[in-house]
């Protein structure tokens, strides 16, 4: 999957977790990682029962990734996507559309899962 690909948590968590199909997937490709993805991580990683290991392995992974932040386009696409979501009576998770658009990169491709079901997707935009 070459150029840019933004990550979410889930696929932040099982590229951790030594998921084969996400390391191939993301192979040459430039990642990108929401600050809102670093901040679910980090607490995660306070809840778990390795808190300083998950920690170090979250400090090293967001140094070797491209982080990028909100702004103020970001915030007017948040409230943009999630009022066109509740009018079509479609609401996702608040840190999702965050993570989104957070100032994110032009061309680049939006990767997200849901490990409970296994589903490993790229999406352009949000709904």
């Amino acid at each position: 999957m070459p150029g840019k690909v933004l990550l979410d948590t889930n696929i932040v968590i099982a590229l951790f977790s030594g998921e084969k199909a996400i390391s191939e997937h993301l192979a040459g490709a430039e990642v990108v990682v929401p600050s809102i993805v670093l901040g679910e991580l980090y607490y995660g990683a306070r809840k778990s029962g390795r808190t300083a290991q998950n920690l170090t392995r979250i400090d090293h992974f967001a140094t070797s990734v491209s982080v990028v932040g909100c702004d103020a386009v970001a915030a007017q696409y948040y409230g943009r996507i999630k009022d066109r979501l509740r009018s079509k009576g479609s609401p996702i998770p608040e840190n999702d559309i965050w993570i989104a658009h957070p100032g994110s990169p032009p061309k680049s491709r939006k990767v997200g899962g849901d490990l409970r079901s296994g589903v490993w997707h790229g999406q352009e935009t949000v709904p």
